[in-house]
């Protein structure tokens, strides 16, 4: 759960400051806010954190893409290649753009394969989105040498990975746009919420004013006299959520330290199971880790495996709980915005997917917790394997 796990008094004080100006909207009333702008403050903070020169606060990490794929000119007809596993979100976003969803395979680490995106792109190709999926980041070098050979943008969706990082660079900084979440259940959370980064002012500054409607915050001019020069709609981020992000993000070091700590004792636990293989790890130090993923030898083996780890009262973490959400093959209300229009186009990446298992890491895993899963697992691999 994150950064949910540790709301409390800090979170309490900074809305209730917020309530008392009485100014939950983040632009204009600088009177009767006295000046204070929480969701600007938030953003330079995490700019800041995350090494970037712009960052935007908006709605939601759904948002975050929308606008970013904005910001990057896509238009109608335009093709975004991103994989197959990954929150409908993002298709979701690329079909709300006017974009054609191309989707990758991908390989062990549960991310974009690298070979694949090669092999799908073409001279409709506009954008590149790798996704960090459960914490972990891409390949991303790979990634960026297809990219710049074809001179295509990457946007990343890292709403999976605030806070993970690529040989020393945080998720979602490495190409030319990064998403976030900030729902419930992120590391960093606002309830609802997401940021949009990049270091390319003309692309921060089509993202700002696409997610106000086009407003232009032009200083000089009140709101209502706003100059405008594209179309946008309201994707803002509110003072609250603001308000709530920067707590969070003072102690976003802390989740991740501890979601690490807590999943590397689980995970050496069980690293000695015959037959239970851990998901590729680009970068090993860079791992959000509140996830721990491995896989079966075969699909039958992984669905008894489930059936004693759910007997065990152990949950897992969207593989295999959440599937029908994350993944294409699943989709059959999308798939006809999906070339080749088949549930069954991408062969591998269902067959790893199917044989998959992950678990939740949490902040606050007391010792009875962390030795229940490790016993729950072991007793799985006990009867199964």
């Amino acid at each position: 759960m994150g950064g949910a796990e540790l709301i409390g008094k800090e979170e309490k004080e900074a809305v209730a400051e917020v309530i008392e100006r009485g100014v939950l909207f983040r632009y204009g009333f600088n009177e009767k806010r006295k000046n204070i702008f929480r969701v600007l403050e938030f953003e330079k903070e995490f700019g800041q954190y995350m090494g970037c020169q712009y960052a935007l606060g908006v709605s939601s990490g759904s948002a975050a893409l929308r606008v970013a794929l904005a910001a990057l000119g896509l238009k109608r007809g335009d093709e975004v290649i991103t994989q197959s596993f990954t929150f409908v979100a993002t298709i979701e976003a690329i079909l709300e753009s006017g974009g054609i969803p191309i989707l990758t395979e991908i390989d062990k680490s549960l991310n974009m394969d690298p070979a694949d995106l090669a092999a799908k792109i073409t001279e409709k190709t506009r954008v590149i989105i790798p996704v960090h999926m459960l914490g972990v980041p891409a390949r991303m070098d790979e990634i960026m040498a297809i990219a710049r050979q074809k001179n295509i943008p990457v946007l990343e969706d890292s709403c999976q990975a605030c806070g993970s990082s690529y040989k020393g660079r945080k998720t979602g900084t490495i190409g030319a746009m990064g998403a976030f979440s900030f729902d419930y259940v992120k590391t960093l959370t606002t309830g609802e919420g997401g940021m949009v980064v990049t270091n390319d002012k003309k692309l921060y500054d089509l993202a700002c004013y696409y997610h106000d409607h086009g407003h232009e915050h032009n200083p000089e001019v009140p709101r209502g006299e706003d100059s405008h020069s594209i179309t946008g709609f309201n994707y803002r981020m509110n003072e609250i959520q603001g308000a709530i992000g920067r707590v969070q993000l003072s102690r976003l070091d802390f989740v991740l330290a501890e979601q690490r700590k807590n999943k590397a004792r689980i995970k050496k636990a069980i690293a000695d199971i015959p037959g239970l293989e851990f998901r590729d790890l680009p970068d090993a130090e860079g791992d959000g880790a509140d996830t721990l993923a491995f896989f079966l030898p075969n699909e039958k083996m992984a669905t008894q495996f489930n059936k004693v780890l759910a007997a065990e009262k152990i949950d897992t973490k969207i593989l295999p709980s959440a599937m029908n959400w994350h993944f294409v093959g699943h989709w059959n209300h999308i798939i006809q915005y999906c070339p080749p229009y088949r549930l069954d186009a991408w062969p591998k990446s269902a067959a790893l997917l199917k044989r998959a298992m992950a678990l939740p890491i949490s902040v606050k895993m007391t010792d009875a917790q962390i030795e229940r899963i490790i016993a729950g697992v072991r007793k799985a691999a006990q009867e199964v394997l």
